[in-house]
């Protein structure tokens, strides 16, 4: 079913083009990438259809009663609500047929109208329909739905009565999203949502959304996750849209493919032009071949002449260089407790780094990641532990925050201030290299967009020539080509680097080394991101083996025991994945069996015998409160072992 046509839209920022005749649809379960540089105009194009922006020619067409859900980038949730009445909120007609439910109840044991049969009937009619719409619109099992994507969002640990006046905006930001996924709209909207997550919710927001019902549009730099979730991509470039079945990469290798092909084609058909007026002009002239060469001339008229394709826009183009080589030992960090004002938000942390390391460090948001990175550039003092520097380092620093890029001063200024002796030509080759070209450079830097300052900030960068980068989220709000020039500079650069990133793409590309961070300290693994994923479900598996052989006993697993052979380990998967379907099973049969038990119960109250006596009413009505809460606990466990 078609739920979404946009029809040669158009849209103008001033006298600025940026959308010109856009067409495309959405059918139901489509998942579409809405990809394009910076600046292309997807977040434009998004606002346009979910209605928050006009637009200044064309048409979007849907059906009467489709749902658009849209979340803006880095929106956060503004309530003075508690954050589980605040999800709650989402469910109120859930409530109001509970509460009509209850209403009709109290019909069916008033005498008047147990006097009457045909009224009787009529209110009977009434509340069994409502009660089967309940059940089907999720009157049972929504707030195991709302536990579950808090759980999913990284909200398990937190207090749900906490308001959301009081958290962070990253929480917001997660919280916002929290609240449109449980609301299921036909078509889900997001502008840029893997912000603000760290990987272990990324990989969860990726299965919620293989699985959701609705279709999906997605803007996001993150091609894992694009590769993950979509299955169409859209590209916008020089205002047009272009559609390529598949995922992320998909694209790119079409992409690059049609580019070939029309190159080819364009070639061929230019040769063929050269060589057919090269004829004409040897040959009009002379009264021998004058009518092969005029038929000729209008064999040439008649070709439709091809346009040269045009390859990808202009890219950013830079490399890091160092100065002068770092001592073979760069960093030694020694049990390590950093925090802010003496409260420690992770301590023991212990790891070295040499000369060349490229080294990821991950760990769940709030654990201190970007707290480890300011203090080793010495903008936090350490509260316990040493840190020790190897000779001859030179640290250049990335703040994703972007802290330091505030100024009022122009984009060339904030350059060439910091390198007077360059000449004004060489600092605009460099900002020209970062894509700041002819009044580009004379923008105000406060007013540069997440992306201008992230270039800026590159290119101030490159041009400290250190032989140590360290680099706080430096893939954010760089599109996927900038993205792609960022990895291939840093896979060259002669230097060692320390990076904190939620991009695993990013991550597999750069890393030869994976520091875990958890609040009591830090785990080092020697590979890039899928190896360390691979190293932790080994762990986990292994650690679930010595549980399980703990209970099994009744005493405690000895250490030797947990060295296990891959033919063991893949076994005992094998045997716990069997007991995890076991357990779904029973718990699928048991919420059936509950549910069949809260259906004969309330119809038991529609008996006069029944209702009629407070006593026994009021005994069924508790046995029906116990079944709702064993209902709720079994479809949470449902959740978390699907």
């Amino acid at each position: 079913m078609i739920l979404l046509q946009v029809n040669q839209l158009s849209k103008y920022f001033a006298a600025d083009l940026i959308l010109s005749n856009i067409k495309f649809e959405i059918q139901t379960n489509d998942r579409v990438a809405l990809v394009g540089r910076n600046g292309a105009g997807k977040s434009t194009l998004l606002k346009i259809i979910a209605g928050y922006e006009s637009h200044d020619g064309g048409e979007i067409i849907r059906p009467k009663g489709t749902m658009i859900g849209y979340l803006a980038q880095n929106t956060g949730l503004e309530s003075e609500k508690s954050i589980w009445d605040e999800m709650l909120a989402v469910f109120d007609h859930l409530h109001s047929m509970e509460k009509d439910l209850r209403r009709l109840e109290e019909k069916m044991s008033d005498s008047v109208i147990l006097s009457n049969e045909t009224e009787y009937e009529r209110v009977m009619k009434e509340y069994d329909l409502l009660q089967v719409q309940f059940k089907e619109k999720g009157g049972y099992q929504y707030e195991a739905d709302i536990r579950s994507v808090l759980h999913g969002l990284n909200f398990h640990s937190f207090d749900y009565s906490t308001k959301i006046s009081t958290l962070s905006g990253g929480q917001k930001t997660r919280l916002a999203l929290a609240k449109l996924l449980l609301t299921r709209p036909d078509i889900l909207i997001l502008d840029e949502p893997t912000n603000h997550l760290d990987i272990d919710t990324l990989s969860w927001l990726e299965q919620y959304l293989q699985g959701y019902d609705g279709a999906i549009l997605i803007v996001s730099h993150d091609r894992y996750f694009l590769d993950k979730v979509v299955n169409q991509v859209y590209e916008i470039s020089r205002h047009q849209l272009t559609k390529f079945p598949g995922n992320y990469s998909s694209y790119l290798e079409q992409k690059a493919a049609n580019y070939e092909r029309d190159l080819k084609l364009f070639e061929k058909q230019q040769d063929e032009i050269s060589k057919l007026q090269d004829f004409i002009q040897r040959n009009l002239a002379r009264a021998s071949t004058t009518k092969r060469a005029q038929s000729r001339r209008k064999q040439l008229e008649k070709i439709d002449r091809m346009d040269r394709p045009m390859g990808d826009e202009k890219s950013a183009s830079f490399s890091f260089q160092i100065e002068r080589q770092s001592g073979n030992d760069v960093l030694k960090v020694d049990t390590l407790a950093v925090g802010y004002q003496n409260e420690v938000v992770s301590r023991d942390i212990t790891f070295n780094l040499s000369r060349g390391d490229s080294t990821a460090l991950v760990g769940p948001n709030g654990v201190g990641k970007s707290t480890l990175l300011k203090t080793i550039v010495e903008k936090l003092p350490s509260i316990t532990g040493n840190i020790q520097y190897g000779s001859n380092v030179s640290i250049g620093y990335y703040d994703q925050e972007q802290a330091e890029l505030s100024s009022n001063k122009k984009v060339l200024n904030e350059l060439w201030d910091e390198y007077p002796l360059k000449s004004e030509k060489e600092i605009r080759t460099v900002l020209g290299n970062f894509l700041f070209s002819g009044d580009d450079v004379l923008k105000i830097v406060s007013t540069l967009s997440g992306g201008e300052k992230a270039r800026l900030a590159l290119a101030k960068l490159m041009l400290q020539n250190s032989n140590f980068l360290i680099l706080d989220e430096p893939t954010n709000h760089l599109d996927l080509d900038s993205k792609e020039v960022l990895e291939n500079a840093l896979i060259d650069y002669p230097g060692t680097i320390l990076f904190v990133s939620h991009d695993r793409y990013f991550i597999n590309r750069i890393a030869t080394k994976v520091l875990e961070l958890d609040r009591g300290g830090s785990t080092e693994y020697l590979g890039d991101y899928d190896y360390y994923v691979e190293k932790k479900l080994e762990q986990e598996e292994l650690k679930a083996l010595a549980e399980q052989a703990a209970k099994a006993s009744g005493s405690a697993v000895d250490n030797s025991k947990q060295d296990k052979t891959s033919y063991q380990q893949d076994k005992e998967a094998k045997k716990l994945e069997r007991q995890r379907k076991r357990r779904m099973e029973e718990v699928e049969t048991k919420i059936e069996q509950l549910e069949l038990e809260v259906a004969e119960y309330e119809e038991l109250l529609c008996d006069p015998e029944v209702f009629q006596d407070h006593e026994k009413a009021g005994e069924i009505n508790s046995k029906i409160e116990t079944a709702k809460e064993k209902l709720d606990e079994l479809m949470e466990e449902w959740t978390e072992l699907a």
